[in-house]
């Protein structure tokens, strides 16, 4: 079973997701950086150039081969689970764990990035906000776990996700 990491961009996935990897000794893959070795270049540069549907088309095929799996960690792309043909291939194959911060630290950790909007024509400000208000609900309804990562360290995060981890396993 794969535990993936979910939640807005600017969320902690990738940062605490290697390290709860190192720390239960489990393969780790970034859905991000997936993407920019498939195509060679930055999938920013596949947004310019192609939209945000090549982006999503691609993000599937990549959905599907994490769904097979097996004892992994692995960091989704901050709009993933927004996709319910996503989710369709992910649900049954492993935990979600849905990271989250407040907007105004998301934008703090996310400002230095430059990355391409989802809703065009917006500040980024505009744009992490827009995201969260209009899919929270589907983030939280994805996720088995929630785990706020405002406030904490990525150590304080690790240790106490693979406490909660390893508690969920065991109960189930």
């Amino acid at each position: 079973m794969n535990i993936y990491f979910c939640g807005m961009i600017g969320s902690g996935k990738t940062t605490i997701g290697k390290g709860l990897a190192k720390a239960l000794q489990l393969d780790f893959y970034d859905l991000d950086q997936e993407m920019d070795r498939i195509l060679g270049y930055s999938f920013h540069k596949l947004v310019e150039d192609k939209g945000w549907l090549a982006f999503r088309e691609l993000e599937y095929s990549i959905c599907k081969n994490f769904a097979q799996l097996k004892n992994s960690i692995i960091c989704l792309g901050g709009g993933t689970v927004r996709y319910e043909w996503n989710m369709d291939i992910l649900r049954g194959t492993g935990l979600i764990i849905l990271l989250t911060a407040s907007t105004e630290e998301l934008i703090r950790r996310v400002k230095p990035a430059d990355r391409p909007r989802v809703n065009v024509g917006t500040t980024l400000e505009d744009d992490i906000r827009m995201m969260w208000q209009s899919s929270k609900k589907k983030y939280t309804n994805a996720a088995d776990i929630v785990y706020q990562t405002d406030q904490k360290t990525i150590e304080e995060g690790i240790r106490e996700l693979k406490k909660m981890v390893l508690d969920y396993f065991k109960r189930s």
